[in-house]
């Protein structure tokens, strides 16, 4: 992000010089009209205070100037008072607008730091989170990622993909707690999975090897005084091609359907659940149909089961050429109305069927806000992974039975 996005904008010259010049002539024809003793011109001293909230300082220094040489020439030329008394209304007058000048100096400089703080948070977020949309060989996926910090730029929830010799790998996840201080947790989770996603062969082995870098993450935390944190995180691979090549691979587990479209072509997508919330599949039809996914445990709690160090079962299913697969945070799905009702997430969708699977992701978060009357309990994820269009053709999603999108309730 450029500096001109990040920092306010002061108003134009022209701008300010007009504003000025009309504020001086209104306020000296009320103080001729009004034909008394009364120094209305002392109002224009509030001309540069107000401009140090938004101005420069060059033009808070050119307004002052202009102030007080106004209010100098009227306090010599339109009597009552003697000369000790308008040269100690001068002096005010000057201490008045050196001290604006000050107060800008120091608005702009913090404007400054925080404009390059932000800067480097762009940069942060850009190394941790891949902007989106992304498009491979095998998918293509949009979505909409959103802290619940204000002016936060990366919180809790984390996804990324890679397009590896075994599949495109993608993973979605959402760190215990919320915001800024889940940061370091679901860094562990995306260094990890950016190195296994390429090494390891069995997505199985790439969820091993984000289990053990949440337990390295966490004994790091446990020496520093930090909190131990878990993630809870699906991580799927994503395969299609002509007849076959999506098929078989080192994972075993049932499958669902053969993954065939009618044009021969193979997309399955493999899951490994580790605690977190299961997909849903959007159908070209409309249907919505969750996706039934083993549970697991979190990310950072493998010891616990029974027994240790048994692998993570694989589900695989397949995706149909015009469907739409949406992985989802709770920021979404605990989402709650006045009366403590959840967000009913399966009917949203079955709403918004008729929607490009571009604009899904924030036309399902804007519902949800709505829902929960703008109050965000949790920073909000939402991802739409579809098949990646046949080569050559770079046809888009195109719903099979488009129907008018109810407006949110």
């Amino acid at each position: 992000m450029d500096s001109d996005d990040t920092a306010p904008r002061a108003p134009g010259n022209r701008a300010v010089a007009l504003g000025v010049l009309a504020a001086t002539a209104a306020v000296l024809l009320v103080q001729a009209a009004s034909g008394t003793g009364s120094r209305l011109v002392l109002l224009l001293v509030f001309l540069p205070a107000l401009l140090a909230g938004l101005g420069t300082v060059a033009q808070t220094v050119a307004v002052s100037a202009w102030v007080t040489g106004v209010i100098a020439v009227h306090s010599f030329l339109v009597p009552p008072g003697d000369l000790p008394a308008r040269v100690g209304t001068l002096l005010g007058v000057v201490a008045a607008e050196a001290a604006v000048i000050g107060l800008c100096a120091r608005r702009v400089r913090r404007e400054r730091q925080l404009s390059r703080l932000r800067q480097s948070a762009v940069a942060l977020q850009r190394q941790l989170l891949r902007p989106l949309p992304v498009a491979t060989a095998d998918l293509r996926l949009d979505g909409l990622y959103r802290p619940v910090e204000q002016d936060a730029l990366i919180g809790g929830d984390l996804y990324d993909v890679a397009a590896t010799p075994h599949g495109t790998r993608v993973l979605v996840g959402d760190v215990q707690g919320k915001g800024l201080p889940a940061i370091g947790a679901g860094f562990a989770v995306l260094s990890a999975f950016r190195e296994a996603a390429f090494r390891e062969a069995r997505l199985a082995a790439v969820a091993d090897a984000l289990e053990a870098a949440v337990e390295r993450h966490n004994a790091y935390a446990v020496q520093s005084g930090e909190q131990e944190r878990f993630v809870t995180a699906t991580v799927l691979c994503v395969r299609g091609g002509p007849d076959g090549d999506g098929h078989g691979g080192p994972d075993g587990d049932g499958r669902d359907g053969d993954g065939r479209d009618g044009d021969g072509r193979v997309t399955e997508v493999r899951a490994v659940n580790c605690g977190h919330l299961s997909p849903y599949l959007l159908h070209p039809d409309g249907r919505v149909e969750p996706v039934a996914l083993d549970a697991g445990l979190p990310l950072g709690l493998a010891s616990l089961a029974a027994p240790a160090g048994a692998p993570r079962p694989v589900r695989r299913f397949a995706l149909p050429g015009d469907g739409v697969l949406v992985l989802l945070t709770d920021g979404i799905t605990e989402a709650q109305d006045a009366s403590g009702a959840f967000y009913p997430v399966e009917q949203a969708l079955a709403d918004l069927a008729a929607l490009p699977a571009e604009a899904l992701p924030e036309a399902l978060d804007r519902r949800a806000r709505h829902w929960s009357g703008g109050h965000s309990r949790d920073d909000v994820t939402v991802l739409a992974l579809r098949r990646a269009p046949d080569p050559g053709s770079g046809a888009a999603r195109t719903p099979s039975a488009p129907r008018p999108v109810p407006s949110a309730p």
